[in-house]
């Protein structure tokens, strides 16, 4: 049985400038970084603690990236907390949080220009 979701691949074009972007503005740690082939690596980051984690897999090694664009959720305690201290990093979002019957949330983007949710 699948018992949780591992990783979901997020293409980008610089893995290092990637990297940076999650660790210090979004407030990932690197889970792991380990050599692929010449100037890229197996990249995983992710929330400290969690058991789901985001590959960073550089462009340039898949032909098909544009069509492998994954829709990514991310849940917070405090949706609210977690944008302004992303907004105040520097973190693009689509708009200011909204809510609904069942929480808050808002959409940002990396430096690839990929969106993805933040709920709670």
């Amino acid at each position: 049985m699948i018992k949780q979701i591992s990783t979901v691949a997020v293409y980008v074009e610089d893995q290092q400038r990637a990297k940076q972007f999650w660790t210090e503005q979004v407030g990932f740690t690197v889970t792991a970084e380990f050599p692929m082939g010449p100037n890229t690596f197996w990249l995983e980051v992710g929330p400290e603690g969690a058991q789901s984690r985001l590959v960073l897999y550089p462009k340039s090694m898949m032909s098909n990236w544009e069509e492998q664009k994954a829709s990514i959720v991310f849940e917070s305690d405090d949706v609210l907390g977690a944008y302004e201290t992303m907004k105040a990093k520097g973190v693009e979002f689509a708009g200011e949080p909204q809510q609904m019957q069942w929480g808050n949330y808002v959409s940002f983007r990396d430096l690839d220009g990929n969106e993805f949710l933040l709920k709670g």
